[in-house]
């Protein structure tokens, strides 16, 4: 573990070209705080690859769910969407379709008849822009990336940004931004799996989540109408910690209001993870599909509801011109014994 403040930049290697976009070096920037969790951040998808954290007896290890290489990453079938950025809009659109001032957008269908996570060519296939800086003792990198009119088939050209930032009190602070030149929808998020143990799966975990209601899907994960499920006595709740032990979690739940929306833990290394977020929802999903290691981690995925732009009955996801779209997630790293 290095010593002192400090950031490593390197490249990692080449993102080829795409259509639309020629290609491009990615950049790695590592924060390493001293007394803190050591960040690591690929400027290929703002995608945050390792960090490092440590456990009761002071040995640090990596509890972010990583591939081997920046191959790994571009290739669509062992990746998906590990640590990235996840854009223009987060889960799902129903139908590849929504309305916006009385005219139909369609996207690109990426999900059977659906769009998801941004579509085919989403932010998590991207190299942002990318510089790092210290501020103290705090050392932070910032990443943007532009998206013209009509990409994925999004209206208004779109200019985001995302900020990890990380400080000596065991935090990671996670910030995204968008402006638009024309009404659109945006929704953010970051699609990191954790694993506190640092190895194997997330059998022997815990979990708690202050939300009492979760969405309710239909068999391709589309929300339903009507009201969300009361999940109090259900195999969803969580409102008290519970294992993961062979348990499939594959849901969103609507923020409750409190300071922790979720608190993950690992008994055997007394690492644990809060979770706090100005969102007004979290994915969860066990990795149970995850190709080639299943359950190795859990993603903890806050942002805007599934089908927002479709759904007046949730919290809005417009974004208009002259105004900022702000999602901020502060992730809490300790040990049983602080």
């Amino acid at each position: 573990m290095a010593v002192g403040p400090h950031i490593e930049r390197t490249t990692v290697g080449v993102a080829p070209a795409r259509v639309g976009h020629p290609a491009a070096e990615v950049e790695s920037y590592t924060l390493y705080t001293g007394a803190g969790p050591a960040v690591t951040v690929w400027s290929y998808g703002a995608t945050l690859v390792d960090v490092r954290a440590r456990d009761r007896e002071g040995r640090y290890a990596n509890v972010c769910v990583r591939l081997p290489d920046l191959g790994a990453y571009l290739d669509r079938s062992r990746n998906q969407y590990v640590g990235a950025t996840v854009g223009r809009y987060c889960r799902c659109v129903a139908g590849g379709e929504f309305d916006l001032d009385g005219k139909r957008h369609t996207l690109d269908r990426n999900q059977g008849a659906h769009h998801l996570h941004g579509g085919s060519e989403g932010f998590d296939r991207r190299v942002w822009s990318a510089e790092a800086s210290r501020d103290g003792e705090a050392l932070e990198v910032r990443l943007s990336v532009r998206s013209p009119d009509g990409d994925q088939g999004y209206p208004g050209e779109l200019t985001a940004g995302a900020r990890y930032r990380v400080g000596p009190d065991g935090t990671l602070v996670v910030e995204y931004t968008a402006t638009t030149t024309a009404p659109t929808v945006v929704g953010l998020t970051n699609h990191a799996f954790w694993n506190l143990a640092g190895a194997g799966t997330i059998d022997g975990h815990r979990l708690r989540l202050d939300s009492t209601h979760a969405v309710r899907f239909d068999a391709d994960l589309i929300p339903l109408p009507g009201p969300a499920e009361d999940v109090r006595g259900t195999a969803r709740d969580f409102t008290v910690q519970r294992p993961l032990d062979g348990v499939t979690v594959d849901n969103c739940f609507f923020a409750g209001g409190g300071p922790v929306l979720a608190e993950l833990s690992d008994p055997g290394s007394g690492r644990v993870l809060r979770v706090a977020t100005d969102q007004p929802a979290v994915g969860v999903y066990t990795g149970d599909w995850f190709p080639e290691r299943p359950r190795c981690g859990i993603c903890l995925e806050t942002g805007a509801l599934p089908d927002a732009p479709n759904r007046p009955d949730y919290p809005s996801a417009r974004l208009d011109p002259g105004e900022v779209h702000r999602h901020r997630t502060v992730y809490r790293f300790g040990c049983d014994t602080d």
